[in-house]
């Protein structure tokens, strides 16, 4: 695959063939800190007693289990996703940790089938680097996830993000390429979508970059918490 700019359904197509070691793959790679930083987001959207909260590309449904947890004002929560493999591993996992509260739905974030500014808060867990970083049709994920938003609703973002200290970047950098890539790679039997989480890890937005780009799409009140020295960030961007 040409990672230079890609659109996203060839990562629906790699995305797919993964989801029976996603999770698995996830705490290795993470070394089980994920989990933390997605209890942070889910937090983070529910503490303003939301009514309506999306999860988009919610994968396995991690963070879309940590909303239900910590839904105590009997908010709507809707987790979609556009692949049905992972989808079908959300819902068993809802059920596993005897959660409830959660519609999960296929559906594509171009394509978001809610009416205009009617969610009150947005998540999503490293699934923005795959609709913003060279894809073409970045443009239009962005343009919906502002749409459905309602004025002053937010936008939580979980991700990988570049530390500032060179000497940790390089070794963060060069943890992705030889760990993440190959190991990655090998464990999950599907190298591809290892090297491409390799690879767009390594080039994606600073902090700085990242509050650019909302920004320019009208978002305000950005706040950004590093997570792991820079490693990964926690950002929220408010409509």
């Amino acid at each position: 695959m040409n990672f230079q700019n890609h659109s996203i359904r060839p990562l629906q197509k790699m995305f797919s063939e993964v989801p029976g070691r996603y999770d698995l793959m996830n705490r290795i790679l993470t070394f089980r800190m994920d989990e933390a930083w997605r209890k942070k987001a889910a937090r983070r959207c529910m503490e303003d007693n939301p009514s309506h909260v999306l999860d988009i590309c919610t994968g396995t449904g991690d963070l879309a289990c940590h909303l239900a947890r910590y839904n105590h004002s009997g908010a709507k929560i809707t987790a979609l996703d556009f692949s049905e493999p992972m989808l079908a591993e959300a819902k068993k996992k809802l059920i596993r940790k005897k959660l409830t509260g959660v519609e999960f739905i296929l559906a594509d974030v171009g394509e978001l089938p809610f009416q205009t500014e009617t969610i009150d808060a947005i998540s999503i867990g490293f699934g923005f680097r795959n609709l913003t970083f060279k894809n073409i049709k970045s443009e239009i994920y962005l343009s919906e996830i502002y749409r459905v938003l309602k004025p002053g609703g937010k936008l939580i973002i979980v991700e990988s993000s570049q530390p500032k200290n060179k000497t940790i970047r390089k070794l963060y950098h060069l943890y992705l390429l030889i760990f993440v890539k190959f190991f990655g790679g090998y464990l999950s039997g599907n190298k591809k979508a290892y090297h491409y989480l390799s690879y767009s890890a390594t080039h994606f937005y600073t902090p700085e970059e990242l509050n650019s780009l909302l920004k320019d799409r009208k978002f305000k009140s950005i706040i950004t918490n590093n997570l792991f020295f820079g490693a990964s960030a926690l950002t929220m961007a408010v409509k």
